[in-house]
């Protein structure tokens, strides 16, 4: 898979083998491993009162993008992310 970057929309399939379009927030890079902050495109569109639910990608040696299942990993990301919206409030 090409690198993504931020602002880019895909399709990704879900949990219940449903097709989902995506777009990427924020973008990082830990340990020579991409991860993306993405949401639901139709939740960005809907926009209610800023609260959209965003979750994490990472590519894996494919360069295909997959879940994070490991909670110390996920941890890491998440303060990552957080880290970078913090830069840009400021």
């Amino acid at each position: 898979m090409d690198k993504i970057e931020v602002g880019e929309v895909f399709t990704i399939i879900d949990e219940q083998e449903l097709e989902q379009t995506v777009e990427v927030l924020a973008k990082v890079t830990l340990e020579e491993t991409d991860y993306l902050a993405v949401s639901f495109l139709a939740d960005l569109e809907e926009d209610e009162e800023g609260e959209i639910d965003i979750f994490f990608l990472k590519t894996d040696e494919d360069g295909d993008l997959t879940a994070i299942v490991d909670d110390a990993e996920f941890d890491t990301v998440s303060e990552a992310f957080d880290e970078i919206l913090e830069e840009d409030e400021e």
